[in-house]
């Protein structure tokens, strides 16, 4: 599913104009990018949570030129659904492959 399916369902569903629905779908989208930015994490009730995860400093290897490089620490958007959102999923997809 797309972003613009989204839309297209979201409007169906709610009888609101695409146009609307764009741009509050862009606005929502827009407030996580930069709330994660800036180092926030964005906690959405039985959907899930967008956090910022760190990784640490690694030394990795160049197999072409048999070197060693060094990644810096760095920090990584990150999704992790909650877990009545998980148990949906799991229960659905069972129903789903039995019915295959």
């Amino acid at each position: 599913m797309t972003k613009a399916d989204i839309i297209s369902e979201i409007s169906t569903k709610t009888g609101i104009e695409k146009v609307d629905v764009q741009e509050t779908v862009e606005a929502f989208f827009k407030v996580i990018k930069n709330s994660m930015i800036g180092g926030e994490n964005v906690y959405v009730r039985g959907f899930g949570s967008f956090v910022v995860k760190k990784r640490a400093q690694k030394t990795a290897r160049n197999i072409s030129k048999n070197t060693a490089i060094i990644i810096p620490e760095h920090f990584v958007p990150s999704f992790k659904p909650a877990k009545v959102f998980v148990d949906k999923v799991k229960n659905n997809s069972k129903k789903v492959k039995a019915e295959a």
